[in-house]
């Protein structure tokens, strides 16, 4: 308000029937001054306080400080409706009567909230002037360009920073900033006593192991410096483009002030997209020689009013590496017993309909335009607090800004009964912990036969130990396990040998040593299971390459590379097909339900259920 010469002016109506509401309207009329203060409050503003019962006084009042002000600057009022509960309807239409009254004689404007937290976001302390961030053509083509200005229509309010300062300077200076320089040294390692000058460094980029050393210079060289300007790419359906992809702030493109063709055109064009239902794809460069290049898209914007042009909405949609897509099973492709009952679907409506913010014959709660950030009025509290008393505590959460980060509890203790039938509609069963499963106890390989089989060896082995459990333990073998736990063995297990190959295969890809360490595991079973299948004389190997394809399978879904395994199995086959005893082992495969992994198993993977299976038929085909 300083920059623009500006006067705050609060009428307040204290009058009885606004009693009730006189607490809440002196912590916002605090929090209003102290935001002022933190604001560094200028002598030049004023703020002129009316507390009285008769608003007839307040507008003579204002009347002679409007006149005080002309030399000066503006005044800028705000005048606040507040439905306090009692209502005598001669009295509010003479008090809106005159609140609108008091708006035409100044520069303000009558804003009607219901809520203290509505209150608090109305009062703003400052305004923020609309500077443009672009200035220029809308270039259609190279014969057809649009005059436009673009605007921030939502920025992120950030939060204050936090610098360091020093209570050094005697208290006498008043020119003291108090603020502290840090100064940065760059010492070698070799040699920890020289400081390496700035002629010296260089930045580097980790390239793999290597470092790869890039200068100022090079990139600057390097940088993509295109041209300032804002081209349209084409147009796209609306329904094309998700508002999930919307980033960062929205700006809006306005037509030249004051250029009737720009206004036209603008106007022409928004309503032709209206029309069709498309929206504008951009190429946006905001300042010459800017770093990077903003693709965006285009919403347009019909005016309600009269004397207010067309315009349009921009927002900057994401590149390929900013998009970040995890695909989700369908709710409705779940079983019947995984989907909600009609008793818990009822239940789960009644709670978004207790909970709705706009309920019919109601104004809107917390609407953005009157919802203030709850960590910045928190900060600012906090501030004043500080400042009068430097041992304080952070006070509790104030009751306006309660209301904006949890539920309203009247609609809570009022709703009560349905939050109680909610929760017997879904019983909660405690899910015990367990331990993460390891990877051999994941790639475990088992088909029916083999859990009959398991189970028959459990009940042995069970049987086995109730017989030995009254033999005392051999101390060697506990002496062993001691020394195993104590001293590990340091040898990484590299290779698959012929002895267990599966388990093998499954240390390896436990051992996760590095990056590539899982990579290296399924190249070695790779070649492992090819020298099994070559040299199979009749189908000896056939059983144990069987087993190896499966724990290489496994692997593959749970590591997520599909495509190793599909392109492992397709070059196999291309390169073996016309030797008959080859073809059996792949229509083995076949039989054992060991396809190629399909879309439905790894997202990753471009194969689908019916291109699995038909593989596996050409291989039938062509042993005939």
């Amino acid at each position: 308000m300083a920059r623009n010469k500006e006067g705050l002016v609060l009428l307040l109506d204290v009058g009885p029937s606004m009693h009730r509401a006189l607490q809440e309207v002196e912590n916002v009329c605090t929090t209003l001054v102290r935001k002022k203060a933190s604001s560094t409050m200028s002598p030049s503003e004023n703020l002129c306080w009316f507390f009285i019962g008769a608003t007839r006084l307040a507008l003579s009042c204002l009347e002679l400080k409007k006149h005080t002000m002309t030399s000066r600057g503006n005044l800028g009022a705000i005048s606040m409706c507040w439905e306090s509960g009692v209502q005598h309807n001669s009295v509010m239409d003479e008090n809106d009567r005159l609140l609108y009254q008091f708006r035409d004689r100044s520069v303000a404007k009558v804003v009607q909230v219901d809520t203290p937290t509505a209150l608090l976001g109305a009062l703003k302390t400052r305004n923020v002037l609309p500077v443009t961030i672009f200035r220029g053509d809308l270039e259609v083509s190279s014969t057809f360009k649009i005059k436009v200005w673009a605007y921030k229509k939502t920025s992120e309010e950030k939060f204050p920073t936090l610098k360091k300062y020093s209570d050094k300077a005697p208290p006498s200076d008043q020119f003291a900033s108090h603020e502290v320089k840090v100064d940065y040294e760059y010492k070698s390692i070799l040699e920890p006593d020289t400081v390496v000058p700035p002629d010296q460094r260089i930045k580097g980029y980790l390239y793999g192991p290597q470092v790869v050393p890039i200068s100022s210079a090079e990139w600057e060289a390097v940088k993509f410096k295109p041209e300032k300007g804002v081209k349209l790419l084409g147009f796209a359906d609306r329904s094309s483009i998700p508002r999930s992809y919307f980033m960062k702030d929205v700006n809006s493109f306005v037509p030249e002030p004051g250029n009737t063709k720009a206004i036209v055109a603008v106007s022409a064009l928004a309503r032709a997209m209206q029309e069709t239902n498309k929206v504008a794809i951009l190429r946006c460069v905001w300042r010459q020689n800017q770093a990077n290049v903003a693709f965006g898209v285009l919403t347009p914007n019909i005016s309600s009013v009269n004397n207010v042009p067309d315009s349009f909405y921009f927002n900057i949609l994401p590149f390929a590496e900013d998009i970040r897509d995890f695909p989700f099973r369908s709710f409705s492709s779940l079983p019947p017993s995984s989907q909600p009952t009609e008793e818990q679907q009822e239940a789960a409506d009644n709670l978004v309909k207790m909970l709705d913010l706009a309920p019919p014959g109601r104004e809107e709660i917390l609407r953005p335009d009157f919802t203030p950030n709850p960590m910045l009025e928190r900060f600012y509290s906090y501030l004043d607090l500080k400042s009068k008393q430097p041992d304080a505590n952070p006070p509790p959460l104030d009751s306006c800004l309660r209301r904006i980060t949890e539920p309203d509890p009247d609609v809570i203790n009022y709703r009560a009964p349905l939050i109680q039938n909610l929760g017997k509609s879904f019983e909660l069963k405690e899910n015990p912990k367990r331990k993460k499963a390891r990877t051999q106890e994941r790639l475990a390989y088992t088909d029916p036969d083999d859990q009959a089989k398991s189970s028959e060896n459990n009940a042995e082995k069970a049987t086995a130990a109730d017989g030995q459990a009254k033999k005392p333990e051999d101390p060697y073998a506990e002496k062993a396990r001691a020394i195993e736990v104590l001293f590990p063995s340091t040898e990484k297990v590299g290779k698959i040998g012929d002895a267990n190959p599966v388990k093998d295969f499954e240390a390896m890809l436990a051992e996760r040593s590095s990056s590539t360490w899982v990579q290296k595991a399924i190249e070695e079973m790779k070649k492992y299971t090819t020298n099994l299948v070559q040299n199979s004389l009749q189908g000896d190997y056939y059983e144990k390459a069987l087993e190896c394809f499966v724990a290489l399978r496994k692997a593959c879904i749970i590591e997520q590379e599909p495509e190793e395994y599909n392109q492992f199995v397709i070059k196999l086959y291309e390169r073996l097909k016309k030797v008959n005893d080859v073809v059996k082992f792949f229509q083995l495969l076949s039989s054992k339900n060991v396809l190629l992994i399909c879309k439905e198993e790894a997202p990753d993977s471009d194969v689908t259920e019916e291109m699995a299976r038909s593989f596996f038929m050409k291989t039938e085909i062509s042993s005939e």
